[in-house]
């Protein structure tokens, strides 16, 4: 039987807000495998559907930057809290995004290019890591661009501007002036940082992440005890409903909380007297999908739990 640590039940506590201990019963029931161990608290109606990017455990920061039609995003980790607030930090994360906008989403082309002091991002990076003596890394980018429109940059709790712990960039393509623009792709950004929508559209959502839904509802559904063709369409429904819900398009609208947000961008543009069109998105939020063990926690998980640290 795989050894059931401290450290994996606080994460599975993280991952799916259940009880400790029916978190440590779970990982026991499988092996110590964190994923089979969500989907079966799911399918036990003991913890919610995990959106696995919203854990925050890396420190750094995520900086967004426009320039007429094309916008960037990157997020750069450091190991503390503390050099997130450093001015160094800071100005070298507003550089590296700057460069994203020319050099694009591959991080090596990000590291390969030049800064206006003469050296390589790279370079500047290593700087960093041996004057602020603390690891350092440029974790990822991405650009966007449009043919005529706006890319509109938002970050939520900005720590200066155009850095934060979640940057959002949406790309509207249109040939409608910035007046309507900036302040729907504002309202727009800002439903993304809310309501962290896994795609644009549904067709688009990972079709791993589909079909481990459709396995959880199936093994909810077929608890029931209904037959197996009322079975399937329950299990349908409930695939197309946690679609709905996770695609940008179709959801529901923060600021209304019954509008698709299709619906709010075309009624934009029917108001400008134009085709408004939602073309893209980027959300980065700091440290998404990274674990960093928290010790004091760790502790209180084995003295209640009884096991292992």
């Amino acid at each position: 039987m795989a050894e059931i640590t401290a450290a994996a039940v606080k994460e599975l506590r993280e991952r799916s807000g259940a009880g400790m201990m029916d978190c440590k019963k779970a990982l026991t029931e499988n092996g110590g495998d964190l994923e089979a161990a969500v989907d079966w608290l799911r399918t036990k109606g003991l913890a919610a559907a995990a959106k696995k990017s919203s854990r925050t455990a890396a420190e750094g920061l995520v900086g967004v930057a426009v320039a007429g039609t094309k916008g960037a995003a990157v997020e750069v980790n450091s190991e503390t809290d503390f050099v997130a607030k450093n001015d160094q930090f800071q100005a070298f994360v507003g550089d590296v995004t700057e460069v994203a906008l020319e050099a694009g989403d591959d991080v090596d082309a990000i590291k390969a290019a030049k800064l206006s002091s003469g050296k390589t991002v790279e370079e500047a990076l290593t700087n960093n890591i041996a004057t602020i003596g603390e690891n350092q890394s440029i974790r990822r980018a991405k650009r966007l661009q449009v043919s005529q429109g706006a890319v509109i940059p938002y970050v939520h709790n900005a720590v200066s501007p155009g850095l934060g712990k979640i940057g959002v960039l949406v790309a509207l393509e249109s040939d409608a002036g910035v007046d309507v623009l900036e302040p729907l792709g504002k309202q727009l950004a800002m439903h993304i940082a809310a309501a962290f929508p896994l795609a644009l559209n549904a067709d688009d959502l990972d079709q791993d992440v589909i079909e481990r839904e459709r396995q959880v509802a199936h093994e909810k559904a077929a608890e029931s005890g209904k037959p197996a063709e009322i079975v399937e369409k329950m299990v349908d429904g409930a695939v197309k409903k946690f679609a709905k819900e996770n695609a940008l398009l179709s959801q529901l609208f923060v600021m209304d909380n019954k509008t698709p947000v299709a619906d709010v961008v075309a009624k934009a543009g029917k108001d400008a007297g134009t085709t408004i069109v939602l073309k893209d998105y980027v959300r980065f939020q700091l440290g998404e999908g990274i674990e960093k063990e928290e010790s004091d926690f760790a502790a209180e998980v084995a003295a209640t739990a009884g096991i292992k640290k």
